[in-house]
């Protein structure tokens, strides 16, 4: 029988030598949050360089724009991030209006509102979710799956859908809320901010958390500012900068609310920045509830389709061609102008901006998108130098990326 072997082999180590070599994690990786990429150059467990390779979910989207109407492009946009559908969609939407001048009903920008804020907390709990289950933190992960199911009742209810939405209209939104919906939301307000206080007294004196975001990924405001982060990321390091309140859209103009700020820029301030952005989405959305004014939901002058508001007795041979349901909207003037515009929203994860030109067609001549996913996975080569290998797995998660977004 043979005996284990009991001593230990030791390596002699040359002065001056260092363990420098390549690793690549990913794109098959669970804390990478999608098919991301990052080649990295290691000397042991200190990261020396970091180049995320990015790509590996491109599916055309700006190019696919170009041959849809600006109704049909707006699905497009729920295959961004699919975590915020909602926020995509109202930002499409925005854009369009202002490129073709086309006004919104008071009450449509408050329903807007509300469902943009509701978008904002369902992202917020997803990221916090993985977030704290990438660092060890397993309980949190269920407790926020639990509210955010709730959220995403909500949303079936008011649209039947719970992922890819397409509720928002090009001049205002597909149908109007309940008053079964508006119950159960406020329900939801009323319980809310206590399972917030649930989350941060699971991990804000955990000894394992802190030691795993403080003072690690620091970024100052400068930093932040020229490496283009937004959202969280950048007002995490000091920046004031939310697009709802320095240049309002919607109803943001019409309801109070405060803009969170660190001053460290490292995990931790990203970390608390979103959990009081979650209090201020309760905010917002109680204010729009309150002063929820009566009205039409959907514009005059609203492009292309709509939805009847009755089932018609006969469809039109011109407009059968636009699928079962929907009516083609004649008017008596053209909408569709020539010029170029550029408009941004504040998204949960930050600035997405769209940028069309428009050739006088009813279809976009070029469009490009600003996704805030791809500008913060740029940021990772600047956080992570000199950092642990794994504080690469937090910093990933406390930037908040969907590669779907990144991609496109």
């Amino acid at each position: 029988m043979s005996q284990p072997i009991s001593q230990t082999i030791e390596v002699p180590v040359i002065d001056g030598e260092s363990e420098r070599y390549s690793l690549r994690m990913g794109p098959q990786h669970p804390a990478t949050h999608g098919v991301l990429r990052v080649d990295l150059e290691l000397d042991g467990e200190t990261i020396l360089e970091c180049n995320p390779q990015v790509g590996y979910l491109h599916r055309g989207f700006e190019k696919k724009a170009e041959s849809k109407t600006y109704a049909q492009g707006l699905i497009l946009t729920d295959r961004l991030d699919y975590i915020a559908a909602m926020s995509n969609n109202v930002g499409y939407c925005v854009a369009v209006e202002r490129l073709l001048g086309i006004s919104v009903p008071l009450r449509a920008q408050y329903i807007r509102t509300i469902v943009g804020e509701m978008s904002r907390l369902c992202s917020h709990l997803l990221w916090l979710a993985t977030h704290a289950l990438d660092i060890g933190a397993m309980t949190v992960f269920l407790y926020c799956f639990r509210e955010r199911e709730i959220l995403l009742d909500l949303f079936e209810d008011l649209c039947g859908a719970r992922l890819t939405f397409s509720y928002p209209r090009i001049g205002g939104v597909r149908q109007d809320v309940t008053r079964y919906f508006i119950d159960e939301l406020q329900r939801f307000l009323d319980i809310f901010p206590s399972k917030i206080e649930e989350y941060e007294t699971l991990i804000d004196t955990n000894r394992i958390w802190l030691k795993r975001t403080v003072g690690v990924g620091k970024l100052s405001g400068e930093e932040a500012l020229a490496l283009g982060l937004t959202g969280a990321c950048l007002r995490g390091s000091g920046v004031d900068y939310d697009l709802r309140k320095h240049q309002p859209y919607d109803a943001y103009d019409q309801v109070e609310f405060e803009v969170p700020l660190g001053t460290e820029g490292d995990i931790y301030a990203r970390y608390r920045c979103r959990m009081e952005e979650m209090h201020q989405s309760v905010r917002i959305i109680q204010q729009c509830i309150d002063q929820l004014p009566p009205g039409p939901i959907i514009g005059e002058d609203a492009p292309d389709l709509v939805m009847p508001l009755k089932a018609p007795t006969r469809i039109e041979a011109s407009a059968a061609a636009y699928g079962s349901g929907l009516i083609k909207v004649i008017r008596d003037k053209n909408i569709y102008i020539s010029g170029d515009v550029y408009v941004a929203t504040e998204v949960p994860k930050g600035e997405l901006g769209f940028y069309f030109i428009s050739d006088g067609n009813n279809r976009p001549y070029r469009m490009h998108i600003r996704s805030p996913s791809f500008i913060h996975i740029g940021a990772l080569k600047a956080l992570c130098k000199g950092e642990l290998i794994a504080d690469l797995i937090a910093n990933i998660g406390s930037l908040d990326v969907v590669l779907g977004e990144s991609d496109r």
